[in-house]
């Protein structure tokens, strides 16, 4: 992965942050030549300052490095390509422990600034009781925040859910879009946003249309009467499908599933290779199907009979009788 490492890229992460380090590891070596005439206090003064320039300076660097690599993985593994289940897979990972990283980088190097001051670290040990108990009742008041945090990390390692994968959630249809520790976005096919909880992916069901593969069995029903001869309504089916690339060439199938009391339910299926391809396959089978029913056998769609009263007197006389 590492050829995908571009000039670019490494001036817009690690450039900065490197020259930053080096001039704090210069200034720190130099500190014994500067403080020659100081006093004690303007000499701890400047050792501090460096210190905290070389943490922070650090802790940039680190930063750098992960928004390097969220780059590197990018390229490696790009979903936009039509089999992008592996990239899918690590590009959710790499978002949420991306995060994590992050957030443990600042924390750490906060941390280490904060101990490098004596006041600091005086008050912090005169205090640390007390932050004991008020850690216990924060971590009652939060524990839906923890628990949804949890439920981020358990997202990344289980993945029912990945970035790009087409979903069914609250009754609406759209592609995951984005990942937090907190909450996921999915992109509506309407290009409206949905978000929602991310306890929610492991709490609730949802239809996961790219779990494994892109491929779907599509349906499109339309009735007909008993008239219509179904051999030829297949034949025509199977032209249809033949004439466009939404069909992927995997399954087809028109059957009779049903019988009404006026009318035959047709059920045409056909596989599709993804989710948007399967809804434009099952548009234009109904709209061509239709199209050549009204043009071609117009006698083969659904009619109201009226019996006169000679064709009644003639179907019930034997009853009669």
């Amino acid at each position: 992965m590492i050829r995908h490492i571009t000039r670019i890229d490494f001036r817009k992460t690690l450039l900065s942050p490197l020259l930053s380090t080096a001039a704090a590891l210069i200034l720190i070596a130099l500190l014994p030549l500067l403080q020659k005439g100081l006093s004690p206090e303007v000499s701890r003064f400047l050792l501090r300052s460096a210190k905290i320039y070389l943490v922070a300076s650090a802790a940039w660097l680190f930063i750098g490095a992960v928004f390097l690599m969220e780059i590197v993985f990018r390229k490696h593994y790009d979903v936009s390509v039509a089999d992008n289940l592996h990239a899918r897979k690590f590009q959710t990972q790499f978002v949420i422990f991306k995060r994590l990283l992050l957030t443990l980088i600042v924390f750490v190097a906060f941390s280490i600034i904060l101990l490098s001051i004596d006041d600091f670290r005086r008050i912090g040990t005169s205090l640390l009781a007390s932050v004991g108990i008020a850690g216990i009742v924060v971590g009652f008041a939060a524990q839906k925040t923890v628990a949804t945090i949890l439920a981020g990390i358990q997202l990344a390692v289980s993945q029912p859910i990945r970035i790009d994968d087409v979903v069914v959630a609250e009754g609406e249809w759209g592609r995951v879009e984005q990942i937090t520790f907190t909450y996921v976005v999915l992109r509506l096919w309407d290009h409206r946003r949905l978000v929602l909880p991310t306890t929610y992916f492991l709490e609730r069901p949802f239809q996961n249309w790219t779990r494994i593969s892109a491929d779907l069995i599509a349906t499109a029903f339309f009735r007909v009467d008993f008239s219509a001869d179904v051999e030829k309504l297949r034949e025509r089916f199977f032209t249809i499908l033949g004439s466009t690339p939404l069909w992927d060439g995997k399954a087809k199938a028109l059957q009779v599933t049903d019988c009404g009391e006026r009318s035959m339910e047709i059920r045409a299926l056909m596989s599709a290779s993804n989710g948007s391809a399967a809804w434009d396959l099952r548009c234009l089978v109904r709209e061509e199907m239709v199209s050549w029913l009204r043009d071609e056998h117009p006698e083969w769609l659904p009619k109201v009979r009226i019996l006169t009263g000679e064709e009644e007197k003639q179907l019930f006389s034997p009853l009669d009788g």
